[in-house]
């Protein structure tokens, strides 16, 4: 009598890092090639569960090393209460639950919520990593994702077409400290729009299809030129977590040197107690050359490899690049190629980053950041502007773009000479530096034009800070415009329509006597006239007003 298994198969799909273009982790896939006992496993939890754990057999059997994606659906874990199988399963192949992602499948209509959450629970209290796949093309309730605290959830790529839902999600994952994953990406302008939303991971069609063999060479679309969209705090270390290759703490020097040798990508290996908490670092050169040594084999290829290695350097999920390189910096030159251990909140490894990654990245930032810069006033331009101006619009924060340049500037330059209208230019980005808060960011779009993103409660001294200074070229008196439009959430989809906002506050000011500034707000006719004056010249100004206060 035939089985199930007779005619089933599984394939491989990586799941792949879009910063580093390496791949995290490997989905296993099933592939029967008769009959459909993916449908009966959405009806029979007993038989989902012997799938998982043959998935995961199927991989272990092909002795990768990377991390692994195994598919569950909602109702098998409901029922079952946990997967004690697959548990054994990894624990009898030598490998850690940590090492395990279960991916949570839809659908979840009737299925028992609390059941549910008691044995994701319990999964993640044995040490099994917890994704919620299928996100927005399932039936997945918010508010029962958002109990679910996945360290991962995989978007479909549908919702590409929908970069506010796109941004919602990422924002959400950051509160849950999830990341987020584009799956079914087939195309390069998927896979930018995924980049642009703020995905850390994605896997599709274009990387790598499902195949019998695990594959870790995968295709990435290189990124196209634009500006860059690290904060100033510098980039997540999430974005440059690779995965860690894990010993237990118990391991002889015998089995790191199996490792090493039958995985030359490896640059390192992390032992670790029962929990998962790294313990010691072992890197590859410097054990290899202990190894290699006159009687090094014989010396020590059956001790614990733990006196081969050093302390372990580590970090946690939240910090930044340079943050790892400061930890980096710290100790002997020896170890600066030393990977560095990404720790969860519990200490546990999740992953590991090579130095080689960061560098490479922060230096094109630099280099990237350096090229957008203006000659004259060394800010940057407007792509760095309206990138962070995204940012906050996907964040829900309320801010005020602003536009300032100088009254009647083609007649500096005519009547006092291209060198004083230069000067005039760097005088003005120099105050607006100057007067910028932690929230502000200045920008230099080019001639005499300026834009400035901040914080509302920081508009009203910087722009007294500009307007209220007396500026000249050649000695002729010269006046400012400002206009600023506040823009609350909701009110804007995107830097593209807050420029459009602005647009007509620009004219507003420019249409006034003496240094002028305009405010709008983005959804609502009409502007306020906070300086300047609409009669002929002679009457007082305006005093200087808090935006907000009529």
């Amino acid at each position: 009598m035939s089985s199930w298994t007779d005619t089933l198969r599984f394939a491989f799909q990586p799941v792949v890092n879009l910063t580093t273009g390496g791949v995290t982790g490997l989905e296993i896939l099933a592939r029967p090639e008769t009959g459909d006992v993916l449908a009966e496993a959405r009806r029979d939890p007993e038989l989902d569960g012997r799938l998982a754990v043959s998935a995961f057999r199927s991989a272990a059997r092909r002795e990768t090393l990377l991390p692994l994606y195994v598919n569950v659906f909602a109702g098998t874990l409901a029922d079952l209460g946990g997967l004690t199988p697959l548990r054994d399963a990894v624990r009898a192949a030598g490998r850690l639950p940590w090492e395990v992602t279960i991916d949570i499948c839809p659908p979840y209509t009737h299925v028992p919520q609390q059941a549910l959450l008691e044995a994701i629970g319990s999964l993640r209290g044995q040490g099994f990593r917890i994704c919620a796949d299928g996100v927005g093309d399932g039936d997945l309730p918010l508010r029962l994702l958002t109990d679910m605290a996945p360290g991962l959830v995989k978007l479909d790529a549908s919702l590409l077409a929908r970069p506010a839902a796109v941004r919602a999600m990422r924002t959400l994952c950051e509160q849950l400290e999830a990341l987020l994953c584009v799956e079914g990406v087939e195309t390069e302008l998927q896979c930018a729009s995924a980049r642009s939303a703020g995905a850390q991971l994605a896997q599709g069609e274009l990387f790598a299809p499902p195949a019998r063999l695990p594959a870790a060479e995968v295709y990435v679309p290189s990124r196209s030129p634009g500006p860059p969209t690290m904060p100033r705090s510098g980039p997540s270390v999430r974005d440059f977590v690779r995965p860690a290759a894990l010993l237990p703490a118990t391991a002889s020097a015998g089995q790191v040197r199996a490792l090493l040798t039958g995985s030359p990508d490896v640059s390192g290996v992390l032992l670790v107690d029962a929990h998962g908490v790294p313990v010691r670092s072992v890197h590859r050169s410097r054990f290899l050359l202990s190894m290699s040594g006159r009687y090094g084999h014989a010396l020590y290829a059956d001790r614990p490899a733990a006196k081969l290695g050093d302390p372990p350097r580590t970090v946690g999920v939240d910090a930044t690049a340079w943050e790892v390189l400061d930890v980096v910096a710290v100790g002997g030159r020896d170890r600066t190629s030393d990977d560095v251990a990404v720790v969860d909140r519990y200490g546990r490894c999740v992953g590991a980053v090579r130095l080689a990654d960061l560098v490479r990245a922060l230096a094109e930032t630099r280099v990237e950041e350096a090229a957008g810069l203006n000659p004259l006033t060394r800010l940057p331009g407007s792509d760095a502007i309206t990138g962070e101006v995204d940012r906050r619009i996907a964040d829900g924060r309320t801010f005020a773009l602003s536009w300032l340049d100088v009254d009647h500037f083609k007649q500096v330059n005519d009547g006092a000479g291209f060198a004083a209208g230069d000067e005039l230019i760097r005088s003005v980005g120099r105050a607006l530096q100057h007067a910028a808060t932690d929230g502000t960011r200045v920008g230099h779009i080019g001639g005499d034009d300026f834009l400035v993103l901040a914080d509302p409660e920081g508009l009203g001294p910087l722009a007294a800070a500009v307007l209220d200074a007396p500026w000249s070229a050649g000695g002729h008196a010269v006046t400012l415009s400002l206009a600023t439009v506040l823009c609350e959430p909701g009110s804007v989809t995107d830097h593209r329509q807050a420029a459009s906002c602005l647009a007509p506050l620009k004219k507003a000011a420019k249409s006034l006597d003496g240094a002028s500034w305009v405010l709008g707000r983005a959804g609502l006719p009409g502007h306020e006239i906070l300086r300047g004056s609409e009669a002929a010249p002679g009457p007082a100004e305006c005093a200087v007003a808090e935006p907000g206060r009529g």
